[in-house]
């Protein structure tokens, strides 16, 4: 039996006060509190909201804060260590 590996891409991204929500290309949506990315977190309403999908929706890249997340990250729950920030 061979085994399929499925890479949900990001669709959209919304940003809050409180959560980042991407939404998938499979329909789902993964919402994730803005205190476990430090650099979200302090950043302005504005950096926030300046972003761009990359690797055509693999992962998201702030450029004003220096910023990257993957999807697959987000789905396995991984989020960057505390020190970074």
């Amino acid at each position: 039996m061979s085994s399929i590996e499925i890479h949900p891409r990001a669709s959209a991204v919304s940003v809050d006060n409180e959560n980042l929500n991407v939404q998938l290309d499979d329909g789902r949506t993964v919402s994730v509190p803005l205190s476990w990315f430090p650099r979200l977190l302090k950043a302005s309403t504005d950096q926030r909201q300046n972003f761009r999908l990359i690797g055509r929706g693999e992962g998201i890249h702030w450029p004003e804060i220096d910023e990257d997340l993957s999807v697959a990250g987000l789905l396995a729950g991984r989020h960057p260590p505390t020190t970074r920030t």
